[in-house]
């Protein structure tokens, strides 16, 4: 909650549940939505709301912002309360940081990334700092000793503004010449109500003339004039709007960025140093690796299975893309060696072909008749040992290694087949010369009109019987 002098604001910045708005009407005669406890609980302000402050002198405004841890909003503050927090900083004269007393030292719930966020938007000159109370409104009060409770958020406050990078002229300023804060303490409004009312009649009083020195406001310098406050909270809405720094990712993202990383780089080097991976590779140079693929995808899997184990209280979005990438990244360093056994399937393939058809060729099986067959047989071979060499996940084609395997074969098939024509020319020749050779000789002896025609008819005959032998 934050509060402002004059045409300034107050405003309830962090939103607990229950009780911002409840102490705002209490404190200032305001007439905000304020939360049911009985339904469920769940973000009742939402955006900004502006109200006059009953009862308080000078003239002030008391400002209304959406909360930022309630239900709705999950784990991470979304950006637009980001720039909301940092809207009412910058132009609040008074800011009430409405905190439960059990969740003091408690990160989120007490929105220490929220105040974080605002200080680093003032190290980007969003706004400039002048001397804004921060008033931190204990709520539930125990016997705790209030001083106790002050040293908590002092150090909280410090802790975090020693964690900001700062710009050299602020390096060794103290937040407290930039902030004035201030800690009160509350008793529960629905346990000790009355104790509660006296306490907020108590406080009320301190923001009468708040602007006086020595008062609640009394460091504080002006953002504008009364007239000028309009056009001045434009122009910082609209700089804190365009600032980008409010879309960086997260503490929890970045953290799990970082780890998520180094878990991913020491899996990745305990996979390059796996003896039964190295053994593969060592083989895979010279021999085709049986059951290559099922081998290679156990140990990535075991891999990826370790990281999953180590990374899982993580950010799960972050976590699965780097997940994906260490995959990527191990599926990469393999390929090689997988591209290694498709090569040496493919001319063990080519060579038990040449072998096989080799053998029966010289059995008296017919070129024609083996050719389709012992081809379609090898290939078939091919694929099922591709098929054993790949790996889970890693979408290798083969048709490549299959293309060439295929072109091999055509190649030795049609080459076999010019020899073998070749030397079936020569063979049949020879027949065919020893068969026409005498018949020939006695038909040009004999006293014949027309010998040649004679001849012809025998040539015909004997070719039509070598080539039905051939």
């Amino acid at each position: 909650m934050i509060l402002m002098r004059r045409l300034l604001t107050a405003f309830g910045c962090f939103y607990i549940l229950t009780g911002k708005s409840t102490l705002l009407n209490k404190l200032f005669g305001t007439n905000f939505k304020e939360s049911d406890a009985f339904p469920r609980r769940s973000t009742t302000t939402e955006g900004i709301w502006l109200a006059r402050c009953i009862g308080i002198q000078p003239f002030t405004l008391v400002m209304d912002l959406e909360g930022t841890d309630g239900l709705d909003h999950g784990e991470e503050e979304p950006v637009l309360l980001k720039q909301i927090a940092t809207f009412a900083v910058a132009v609040s004269d008074i800011v009430l940081l409405n905190v439960w007393c059990c969740d003091l030292g408690r990160e989120n719930a007490t929105n220490n990334n929220i105040l974080r966020t605002v200080l680093q938007a003032m190290m980007q000159r969003l706004f400039d700092p002048r001397s804004t109370t921060l008033m931190f409104v204990i709520r539930d009060k125990t016997r705790t000793p209030l001083g106790n409770l002050e040293s908590i958020i002092h150090k909280d406050i410090q802790r975090i503004w020693d964690s900001i990078p700062k710009s050299r002229d602020l390096h060794s300023t103290s937040i407290y010449e930039l902030f004035t804060v201030e800690v009160v303490a509350l008793s529960s409004y629905d346990y000790k109500e009355e104790d509660f009312n006296k306490e907020v009649d108590d406080l009320r009083d301190r923001f009468v003339n708040s602007i006086e020195p020595g008062r609640l406001a009394g460091r504080r310098k002006a953002l504008a004039a009364a007239s000028e406050f309009p056009s001045a909270a434009v122009q910082i809405w609209n700089e804190i709007k365009g600032y980008k720094g409010f879309d960086l990712p997260s503490y929890k993202v970045l953290n799990s960025t970082v780890r998520c990383h180094d878990i991913a780089d020491s899996k990745y080097d305990s996979f390059q140093k796996n003896e039964e991976w190295r053994g593969i590779q060592e083989i895979a140079q010279s021999h085709p690796v049986p059951n290559f693929g099922k081998k290679l995808s156990t140990i990535i899997k075991t891999c990826l299975t370790e990281y999953d184990a180590e990374t899982t209280y993580f950010d799960e979005a972050v976590r699965m893309r780097i997940r994906k990438q260490l995959e990527e990244k191990l599926l990469k360093l393999v390929q090689p060696t997988h591209r290694s056994i498709l090569g040496r399937i493919g001319c063990d393939a080519l060579e038990r072909f040449k072998e096989s058809f080799d053998a029966a060729l010289n059995g008296g099986k017919k070129l024609a008749l083996v050719a389709p067959l012992y081809s379609k047989d090898f290939m078939k071979q091919f694929d099922g040992a591709c098929a054993d060499a790949a790996i889970d996940n890693a979408n290798w084609g083969t048709s490549v290694v299959r293309d060439s395997l295929q072109c091999g074969i055509n190649l030795y098939v049609e080459t076999v087949g010019v020899g073998k024509v070749s030397e079936l020319k020569t063979v049949y020749e020879i027949k065919l010369k020893a068969a026409l050779a005498e018949p020939v000789k006695g038909l040009l002896l004999e006293d014949r009109a027309d010998p040649w025609l004679a001849i012809r008819k025998l040539l015909k005959t004997e070719t039509r019987a070598a080539a039905d032998g051939f």
